[in-house]
């Protein structure tokens, strides 16, 4: 049995065992303060990529919907109106996008026409009341400009959305009077759309090849 000098012994080694000396503290501190300085500069890029990923992903949402939701009314001139599209759109400074099909075939994409955002059940649609944040560019990306090259298709648009017919292929100025001449079929331009932001360290660029309508983020052709 131990003696009672070689269990206050015993407890005394391990109080000094457990505690931290100042040294170790202040290595602690300098460690986390480089790997700090190491993170800060990624903070811009991480926030580009979420953006693209995200957009992306809407993008090629708004194609799946169009190849499994026929939008098609071939008895109809107008038809390309109510094609699948995803449309950017801004109200005062702040950018948006929609995900949504012109059921009315009439210009204005209705809540009731959205799509649901599956990652979180909510409206993929900027007039909402309660709309998914994912599409809320400017708030949750500092996204201000949005812009489109090379992509007016067949019949020039100024409109900010691409629409998809039931084979996945792209269209542009489905909201503008349409007509049933495949005018809208985007077939002689890629498309590239740009988002810039004061937090990006370079605007971000995802391009919608033509004829097939697949798309990816510029600079990462894996995407």
């Amino acid at each position: 049995m131990m003696t009672y000098s070689q269990m206050i012994d015993i407890k005394g080694f391990n109080m000094k065992r457990s505690a931290f000396t100042m040294i170790e503290l202040v290595f602690v501190i300098v460690v986390l303060g480089i790997l700090a300085a190491l993170a800060m500069p990624r903070l811009d890029r991480d926030l580009k990529q979420e953006a693209a990923d995200n957009i992306l992903s809407s993008i090629r949402y708004t194609q799946h919907l169009a190849l499994t939701d026929n939008k098609h009314k071939f008895d109809r001139t107008d038809w390309q109106s109510a094609l699948w599209q995803i449309r950017f759109s801004q109200s005062g400074s702040d950018w948006s996008y929609s995900v949504a099909t012109n059921m009315d075939y009439i210009n204005n994409l209705d809540q009731a026409e959205a799509a649901i955002d599956p990652s979180n059940g909510q409206l993929m649609h900027s007039s909402a009341t309660n709309p998914s944040p994912n599409i809320l560019l400017t708030k949750k990306y500092g996204i201000n400009t949005i812009t489109f090259n090379g992509c007016a298709g067949q019949s020039a648009s100024t409109a900010k959305h691409i629409a998809f017919d039931n084979l996945g292929r792209p269209h542009r100025g489905v909201t503008q009077g349409a007509t049933n001449d495949y005018a809208t079929y985007i077939n002689n331009n890629d498309c590239q759309i740009t988002f810039a932001s004061p937090v990006f360290d370079s605007n971000l660029v995802i391009e919608i090849k033509k004829e097939t309508g697949y798309a990816y983020i510029v600079g990462q052709p894996n995407s």
